[in-house]
């Protein structure tokens, strides 16, 4: 269910919180501006609650997050982490009287070591800067989510995100070697490792990755890196109905082919891309897959056997990418599904008062199609508008639910929406979030998906970590 209320908490330091802060800090990395406030109260989810911060904090390193850490916990002051905010799931939001702890100002790489394939980065490295440090050593670092070129490595961490790589290469976690992370209680806890390999103790690193702020603050990450892949090959194959390619997703799967990305676009989204920055897709088009592999001397077979799959599944045509600009091109367009939908939604209602509710389910590979009929029967019971967008290659789908904010009454059909498809997809063996993360738009819905123990775990291992439940309160549990 989604939440629409305004998070507050009791209690606000003011001064005293202020005075210690500017000690520690310095009066420019502390900011009080009622504007920059205002800019800080959310991420980019929409029709999600927020509140307003007392203050927003820029710290540089490990030593001044802990300053940061301690003294809101002498006064008793929530802390919400925030990197880029380019997060889709509210969990960047602010709640009233909190200190913003913001990474923007901790974005050095630290090392790139092409031995051991490692980097160390400060959470604040926007993900576009990692991978242009590393390609240079002929390194790559997989993990591409959409907002690649705003979106930070700490965000990136703290949500577990994914990206069009992800059906072969996998979401952050697997990437993520070690973290430091500063506690409640402003210690620092070192995890994980800087080797191949290391299975000692406990798996700590991956309790904090995906944590979204609410176990500790991250404030260093080593990372491995891959031999760049080859140069990939692409297609394009166009559909009469999101079913049929979900179709050809499944039979993709079967014969073991393994696309490094696979991508569709449903009608909607063809539309609002083409309108948004015009470049002859096809808008007549009911979907559209965007297929590459990467596999070297073999590209060239595997791309023709996917090519083979879609017609089989029913592609209206198909086509391969004749060069290495207009592979990227087609890419871009990808890129351009959330900034297109949301100019697509705005320009739905008068007065530019269109929202978008991004879902973010995943199912097995073999329920796409179910998925995707799912989702389509909901839009028409609802009467909302619905663009489905999203990594088909490893079923998970992001349906765009387009309501008209200043209408209540679209609102709560946008809402009903929402909660149909996140039914919808645990009863098709999937779960709540593939890789935008639970914030606050899927708290209950990820308690329906891990039961009631699992419920009790994520609350003893909160308590034990943040007694005082000061981190990103509200998130999450």
């Amino acid at each position: 269910m989604i939440s629409f209320g305004r998070p507050s908490l009791p209690g606000m330091a003011g001064t005293p919180l202020l005075d210690d802060l500017r000690a520690a800090l310095g009066d420019a990395a502390v900011l009080t501006d009622p504007d920059l406030l205002r800019m800080h109260e959310r991420d980019e989810a929409d029709l999600c609650a927020a509140g307003t911060p007392l203050v927003v904090t820029r710290p540089r390193d490990t030593e001044q997050v802990v300053a940061v850490v301690r003294a809101a916990a002498r006064h008793g002051v929530p802390v919400v982490p925030q990197g880029a905010r380019t997060g889709l799931a509210g969990a960047a939001n602010a709640v009233d009287g909190a200190v913003v702890l913001s990474t923007v100002a901790m974005d050095r790489i630290l090392e790139i070591d092409p031995v051991s394939r490692i980097a160390v980065v400060q959470p604040g490295v926007v993900n576009a800067a990692l991978a242009g440090a590393v390609r240079g050593h002929g390194l790559w670092y997989p993990p591409d989510p959409g907002s690649w070129e705003s979106s930070t490595i700490g965000g990136n961490v703290a949500t577990n995100a994914g990206g069009m790589c992800c059906v072969k290469y996998g979401v952050t976690t697997e990437y993520v070697l070690g973290l430091t992370v500063v506690l409640a209680s402003g210690e620092v806890l070192r995890t994980g490792r800087r080797t191949a390999k290391g299975v000692a103790g406990y798996d700590l690193t991956r309790l904090f990755v995906g944590s979204e702020g609410t176990l500790g603050v991250i404030t260093e990450i080593t990372v491995s890196l891959r031999p760049a892949p080859a140069e990939s090959l692409t297609l394009v194959a166009v559909f009469g109905s999101t079913a049929a390619a979900g179709t050809a997703v499944a039979g993709i799967a079967e014969r073991g082919l393994s696309p490094s990305l696979l991508e569709l676009l449903d009608r909607t989204h063809l539309t609002a891309i083409e309108a948004y920055r015009p470049m002859g897709l096809r808008t007549d088009a009911q979907a559209l897959l965007l297929a590459a592999v990467d596999t070297g001397s073999r590209a060239a077979a595997d791309l023709a056997r996917i090519a083979e799959v879609c017609e089989a599944a029913g592609a209206d045509e198909v086509w391969t990418a004749t060069d290495a600009v207009e592979a990227a091109a087609l890419l871009q367009a990808r890129r351009l599904a959330h900034p297109a939908m949301e100019k697509f939604a705005a320009d739905a209602f008068p007065g530019g008062n269109g929202g978008l509710v991004i879902d973010d389910v995943a199912v097995p590979r073999g329920a796409l199609a179910a998925l995707l009929d799912g989702v389509a029967r909901i839009a028409t019971e609802c009467a909302v508008p619905i663009g489905v967008v999203g990594h088909a290659g490893d079923g998970n789908m992001h349906p765009n639910i387009v309501v008209d904010r200043a209408d209540p009454a679209s609102v709560e059909r946008g809402r009903r929406a929402f909660d149909e498809i996140m039914r919808l997809g645990l009863e098709l063996g999937g779960t709540c979030t593939g890789e935008h993360g639970v914030g606050l738009l899927k708290r209950d819905w990820l308690a329906r998906e891990i039961g009631p123990v699992g419920i009790r775990v994520h609350q003893a291992i909160k308590a034990a970590l943040d007694p005082a439940g000061l981190f990103n309160p509200g998130k999450v549990l």
